[in-house]
């Protein structure tokens, strides 16, 4: 159960966000106007990684849009993730934290995966050991086998596919990280196949009705 500190990252999360955001593909915006706009997080069964799935919401373009910018949070470099690596903050409790950007770590895939198993339960972004009931996980309609390794990862318009294979067989799936909420998420590659399993979850605006996206998505992909 990973637990919340109650202090300070200097710098703070939405100033590495809004420094590392304009080089990515899937952001529509000028120079980012951060503001939180909710998330959960994911426990790490070893208790070494802090997962976190944030919505930000940028007011570049004259109008909120939001994006979902999943983190995790280490104490160490993750070897070979330097082109993930979104900054680095000192924690008030930790020391310093090295931020990735959660979808090229492969905790983080771990976990989404287990959450689509049924094998993980969604926490609150900002209580510990809280349970979050909005985070809603469409389960897996068939296992995708342990040992699955990850053969690449793009980042286009839509999102980010992480595409996975079994290396003791053919499968192969593409899991997705939708990144603007906005968007037309539901598009898929040519190459993908039905929707397996999906994760959905709440973001609000400060004083307005939260409203529902899918933050992830599974789908078979098909053999090249």
């Amino acid at each position: 159960m990973a637990f919340i500190h109650r202090t300070t990252m200097t710098p703070g999360k939405l100033d590495l966000v809004a420094a590392w955001l304009p080089a990515q593909p899937w952001y529509a915006g000028t120079t980012p106007e951060l503001s939180k706009a909710g998330g959960f997080r994911l426990d790490d069964p070893q208790g070494e990684v802090g997962i976190e799935f944030m919505v930000v919401s940028d007011a570049s373009t004259g109008r909120p849009h939001p994006y979902h910018v999943p983190v995790t949070y280490r104490g160490a470099p993750l070897e070979g993730a330097g082109a993930a690596l979104i900054g680095t903050s000192e924690h008030g409790v930790l020391g310093t934290r090295w931020v990735y950007d959660g979808a090229s770590d492969p905790v983080l895939t771990g976990r989404l995966l287990a959450l689509l198993h049924g094998r993980a339960e969604p926490q609150a972004q900002s209580d510990s050991d809280t349970p979050d009931p909005t985070v809603h996980a469409r389960e897996m309609g068939e296992d995708i086998p342990d040992g699955v390794v990850v053969e690449s990862i793009e980042s286009g318009m839509f999102g980010t596919d992480i595409l996975l294979a079994d290396p003791a067989g053919p499968g192969r799936w593409t899991l997705r990280v939708v990144r603007a909420l906005t968007g037309d998420a539901e598009e898929a590659k040519g190459d993908a196949g039905p929707l397996l399993g999906e994760i959905t979850a709440l973001w609000a605006l400060p004083g307005a009705e939260p409203a529902r996206a899918r933050f992830a998505e599974v789908r078979h992909t098909a053999q090249g």
